[in-house]
């Protein structure tokens, strides 16, 4: 009787440790499912107040101008008559153009870091592109404006005038004299900021595809072009345009190295070649100038501009990459 006093007691304890322990991991994750739910909420509480504060701020701009300072071009501290249409069209054609250049080239270099550089020759370059991701925009504006933006004066636009200047359509694009600085100057800095992180994110993605796949492929007798095409690109082209809207975000909030080559000229031409803004260029040139509640609220509204250019951008994104994902599943 005492033994079984003895075990029955012993059982009991070791009941009451197990619900203590039992009780302790609840309380913990409990704890640990709070705090990732409170970190989940905290970066949509951050961007409704960003969002509340530009919209407060930019509300005046909104509210004196009304649509017009979407579609008018004027920026005249002086008057105080204010348009966006400048620098938006400066920031999308720019991000355009420095997409446009990169994209091709950041594949073309995680294609062969992966599939035909030598070993020997993928760690340096890795690095390379590593420290070129690392470089301060502020540095980009400084080498593009005392060495990239008289080179291009120098040898590409002239060149560029010259070679168009009978060609319909084309020689209204590079049309004027050789500034050296503006848009098209711009966008090059911006494709060569953006290139290292498309590159990194296709060499990951690249490296993910199945050994199996690649070596059937090469099996049946398809060269390294095909199978780059049918194979790793296909199976990659989500990660692949991640990339790409990654680079692309990078690209239309960029503020200083544009600062620095697109000439701040607050109007629309026609000509790449001729000086140009940027939403962010013009905000950073003229916020610690500005005098007077509209002038400030205008700024404030171009920042908000921005805001859902890049929403949109990331909407649209996502929404291809829902119906590459789809289209994949079915």
């Amino acid at each position: 009787m005492a033994f079984l006093a003895d075990a029955n007691s012993q059982a009991t304890a070791a009941a009451a440790a197990r619900r203590k322990v039992l009780e302790g991991l609840r309380i913990t994750d409990q704890l640990f499912r709070g705090l990732t739910m409170s970190s989940a909420y905290f970066v949509l509480i951050l961007l409704g107040a960003i969002f509340a504060s530009l919209v407060i701020g930019g509300y005046l701009a909104f509210a004196t101008f009304g649509f017009s300072f979407l579609t008018t071009e004027v920026w005249n501290p002086v008057t105080e008559q204010f348009g966006a249409l400048a620098p938006i069209y400066g920031t999308i054609v720019t991000s355009f153009i420095a997409m446009l250049v990169a994209v091709p080239i950041s594949i073309g270099i995680a294609v062969f870091l992966t599939e035909l550089c030598p070993m020997a020759l993928r760690r340096p370059i890795g690095i390379a592109i590593e420290l070129l991701a690392g470089v301060p925009s502020i540095i980009y504006g400084i080498w593009g404006l005392f060495f990239f933006a008289p080179v291009i004066q120098r040898y590409v636009q002239p060149e560029l005038i010259e070679a168009f200047k009978n060609v319909p359509v084309l020689n209204q694009l590079f049309a004027g004299p050789p500034y050296g600085i503006g848009i098209l100057t711009s966008a090059l800095i911006l494709a060569m900021m953006v290139l290292p992180f498309i590159t990194a994110v296709c060499r990951d993605v690249f490296e993910t595809v199945p050994p199996v796949l690649k070596e059937a492929a090469y099996g049946m007798g398809w060269t390294t072009r095909e199978v780059v095409r049918n194979v790793v690109i296909p199976y990659t082209r989500v990660g692949i345009i991640g990339g790409v809207m990654l680079g692309l975000g990078r690209a239309l909030g960029e503020t200083m190295a544009v600062t620095f080559v697109i000439g701040n000229a607050h109007r629309i031409s026609g000509s790449i070649l001729a000086p140009g803004t940027t939403i962010s260029a013009t905000i950073a040139n003229e916020f610690t100038e500005a005098v007077g509640d509209v002038y400030t609220s205008s700024l404030i509204a171009l920042g908000l501009i921005l805001f859902f250019i890049t929403f949109i951008v990331l909407a649209l994104a996502r929404l291809m990459l829902m119906r590459i994902e789809k289209k994949a599943g079915a």
